[in-house]
């Protein structure tokens, strides 16, 4: 698969001028095979002026196009652009009728067959630029349209789209016209689905789902519906505009690449949110939130349109402020900012001090393969972080009343951020354009640092010193030890400061520990004064605020990434701290970072099994601790962990055989997967094991955990199998793909699979080039020999991106993973110094 021209910024520019599109026709033949569909488009617009221009499309086979009922030479089609020349000012009607081809990497149409029943469904993912893979488009933001969709589908199918649909027999669907909208926003979603159907307020709201996991989201539907309803009822008391389409379908699909998609009344999910096994409470949340963020797009994203991707940003960074904040004020998720401090907002510091970083609206994107590059831990970690920081300096009602003034301004149109900044302007008398130009112009982390001084008659004052340009206001948590428990601290006050500071804050007696940033209101790392960093290993677990000791772990976490706490001290510090934790995505949080790179990465080899060791000493107090019953989620989350971590396999491969963990929980097939997978990297397990657990569970989850297995096995014809079935055979789904990479690199077979590390520098780039974005994106993540820690991996990488010409999306991602190899080998050389 070549890969598909871009369009650039001046061209969509250019279009935008030329042409007003009012309207798409398009009848989909989902009934011709298993390989191919049939597309029908029609479009009709009116160009401004005499003039050429081009409509996008990558058939399989162009079979005719007219223009005004002259028939188009197909033969003119090049690198997907079907050339409409000497247009005349005035209106025109485009025919195309064309044969295009099923996706099995998530873009365009996508084709699953789930191995459990058999069954087939579709769904279209048509973000950036892939519309052009379904059906013939001005495949561009600012070009919106009204479109009218028919749909053929084998019969017993049900058909999804943007809007409500009927079924007019024979496998005939129609859907009502959408308000206008943009091209990649459009959605079908076809195939047996089992659903769960209600209103409220008037509008019809779905769920669906593939049959095989109908008895998991029915047993979630009222909670699922409840969420919906809940932020669907908030945004009308936050938005003055009321909800824009004709109905809310929500749709649980497989082996879908993002979290979900925010097409105007069919929200796409991926469909692990439908849980088979036992979750967290935590994931319930992260769920909860996924729904809020992507009800908020229905307003801030597709009534309100960027006008190019350079603004893409502002979509995703609006719905996850909203989504989180929204969560916190509308349902039981109350908590919800401590989660998005740990598993949130280390993904925005951790792009931010990356070469690939930019700032959160960069000043110019010029075409959609650089725009595709963006999303990532910065237009969505750092750009609600910027929001949540603006809320606090604006004040929510300001800030509601200018996003209304833009809803107001722009609806059902497209605006870029100055359209933005002047409707918040609008409700304000601060200077919100020199806000965005320190906080959304530029690049990289501010660092708070604070300063305790006596002066000579003995009172105590506070400096806070910046690295970084930008304004800040923060809360300064003061505490004191409690005089009646060792182990706990106590708030005496809490200060509110703008940094910078035009004077010294004074302050009391010295406090025990003194906290930047608590509340976490804004962007920046903070690092302690000499008595506050001794008191946070001592005494960490004695703060009473989760919030608080969510900002406390990521500044340790900042810290060893930084090289100025060693590594195995926050491990120290996790051992003592982490067994008296009760919230639970502080302890997934932790965990995921001590093993993955701590353990894994930013210790050697000789120190890992020590590492190993004391987590797992870690969680089995958690395991002890919990046995009565009172916190399976605390439970769970310790023995995934454990599996995790094991050093030998007796332990699990019990649990394994007796079907659960002494005392609970049992093991469902997410748990009995993990177990295995483990097993197999420890060399405890086998083919014919795996074989029969896959007979126990043959879902498309049983299939991806089989794969995971079997390229985790340490064998040298294991290894090989899975190596050629990523990068030879091109046969594996997006979701194969990953599970298959993601077993393959292990830190214990480092001397097993030694000789892929070369190969991976010359095959990455060929099968990128061959199997487009999302293939490319999981070559560089999961694929790349992380546990490599070595300069000659560096040397490999490095050469490989000067030589070896990768595409945009896999050069980004191998940006990325060679600045962490960079890092940890910096951290390592640090630790040795320091020891």
């Amino acid at each position: 698969m070549s890969c598909m021209s871009v369009l650039t910024r001046d061209e969509a520019q250019t279009r935008a001028k030329l042409l007003d599109v009012r309207n798409y026709t398009i009848d989909l033949n989902l009934t011709t095979g298993d390989e191919t569909f049939d597309a029908h488009t029609v479009i009709r617009f009116t160009a401004r002026a005499d003039a050429d221009t081009f409509v996008e499309l990558k058939p399989a086979e162009l079979r005719s196009a007219t223009l005004d009922g002259q028939p188009l030479d197909p033969h003119t089609l090049t690198d997907n652009r079907l050339p409409l020349t000497g247009l005349t000012a005035g209106e025109h009607e485009l025919r195309v009728d064309a044969v295009m081809s099923y996706s099995r990497t998530g873009e365009g149409m996508h084709r699953f067959t789930d191995p459990t029943d058999g069954e087939t469904y579709l769904y279209t993912q048509l973000f950036m630029d892939d519309v052009q893979r379904v059906f013939a488009a001005f495949d561009q933001p600012d070009l919106k349209a009204v479109f009218d969709l028919t749909v053929t589908a084998p019969d017993g199918w049900t058909v999804l789209t943007n809007s409500v649909t009927e079924h007019l027999g024979q496998g005939h669907w129609r859907a009502a016209p959408t308000p206008p909208i943009s091209t990649y926003l459009v959605a079908v979603a076809a195939g047996p689905w089992h659903s769960v159907r209600t209103e409220h307020r008037g509008l019809p709201f779905g769920l669906h789902c593939r049959r095989s996991l109908a008895p998991h989201l029915d047993t979630d539907a009222d909670e699922l519906l409840q969420i919906t309803r809940q932020c669907y009822d908030r945004y009308h008391e936050k938005f003055d505009e009321p909800y824009p389409f004709d109905s809310y379908d929500q749709a649980f699909v497989p082996e879908f690449n993002a979290g979900a998609m925010e097409n105007p009344g069919l929200v796409t999910f991926r469909d692990e949110f439908v849980f088979r096994s036992a979750v967290t409470d935590t994931e319930r949340q992260t769920r909860a939130m996924v729904i809020a963020h992507e009800m908020a797009h229905m307003w801030f994203g597709d009534l309100v349109t960027l006008r190019w991707w350079d603004d893409i940003w502002l979509n995703e960074s609006f719905a996850e402020y909203m989504g989180y904040q929204t969560l916190t004020e509308a349902t039981r998720f109350t908590d919800t900012w401590t989660d998005f401090g740990v598993a949130r907002k280390s993904w925005g510091y951790d792009a931010d001090q990356r070469p690939s970083t930019h700032p959160v609206a960069p000043d110019a994107v010029d075409d959609t393969a650089a725009a595709l590059l963006n999303f990532d831990g910065i237009s969505y970690a750092k750009g609600a972080s910027a929001l949540r920081q603006l809320v606090a300096w604006l004040g929510e009602k300001d800030f509601l009343a200018g996003i209304n003034t833009h809803f107001a301004r722009h609806r059902f149109g497209n605006a870029a951020l100055a359209d933005f900044l002047d409707s918040l302007a609008s409700a304000t008398e601060r200077d919100v354009h020199a806000w965005a130009d320190a906080w959304l112009r530029t690049t990289g982390v501010d660092t708070l640092t604070p300063t305790l001084t006596t002066a000579p008659d003995g009172t105590r004052t506070l400096t806070v010193t910046r690295t970084g340009n930008r304004p800040h206001h923060i809360a300064v948590g003061i505490y004191d030890h409690d005089l009646t428990d060792d182990n706990r601290l106590v708030p005496r006050e809490r200060l509110h400061l703008d940094i910078p500071q035009h004077t010294p804050n004074t302050l009391g007696k010295t406090p025990a520990l003194l906290v930047l940033n608590d509340g976490d209101l804004t962007y920046a790392k903070i690092r302690f004064d000499a008595r506050s960093a001794e008191t946070v290993h001592t005494r960490l677990r004695g703060l009473p605020d989760p919030l608080t000791r969510a900002v406390v772990w990521n500044a340790l976490r900042d810290a060893v990434r930084d090289g100025e706490l060693p590594a195995t001290r926050y491990l120290d510090t996790a051992r003592t701290h982490l067994p008296h934790e009760t919230d639970l995505a502080l302890v997934q949080g932790v965990l995921a970072f001590a093993i993955g790179p701590i353990a894994d990465r930013y210790l050697t080899p000789d120190q890992r099994p020590a590492a190993l060791a004391t987590l797992t000493g870690l969680c089995r107090d958690l395991i002890r601790r919990t046995e009565d019953g009172d916190n399976p989620g605390l439970r769970l989350i310790a023995v995934r962990h454990l599996i995790d971590v094991a050093a030998h396999p007796d332990t699990i491969a019990a649990w394994l055989a007796d079907g659960t963990v002494p005392g609970g929980p049992e093991l469902d097939p997410e748990l009995r997967w993990r177990v295995l997978g483990r097993l197999a990297v420890l060399g405890a397990t086998d083919e014919n094991a795996i074989a029969a657990e896959l007979d126990r569970d043959p879902s498309a989850t049983g299939q991806e955990g089989a794969a995971r297995c079997r390229a985790a096995l340490p064998d040298p014809e294991a290894k090989r199998r899975a190596w050629d079935a990523m990068f030879t055979t091109d046969a594996l789904s997006n979701y194969l793909f990953t599970a298959t990479a993601r077993g393959f690199w292990q830190p214990e077979q480092a001397d097993l699979v030694r000789e892929y590390v070369p190969r991976y520098f010359k095959d990455a780039p060929s099968v990128a080039a061959r199997r487009g974005p999302a293939i490319a994106a999981a070559a560089g993540r999961w694929a790349f020999p992380a546990h490599a820690v070595d300069k000659e991996t560096l040397r490999l990488g490095e050469k490989c991106l000067r030589k070896a010409d990768p595409t945009p999306a896999l050069r980004r991602k191998l940006i990325d993973e060679l600045d962490d190899l960079t890092r940890a080998l910096r951290v390592r050389d640090t630790q040795t110094e320091q020891a």
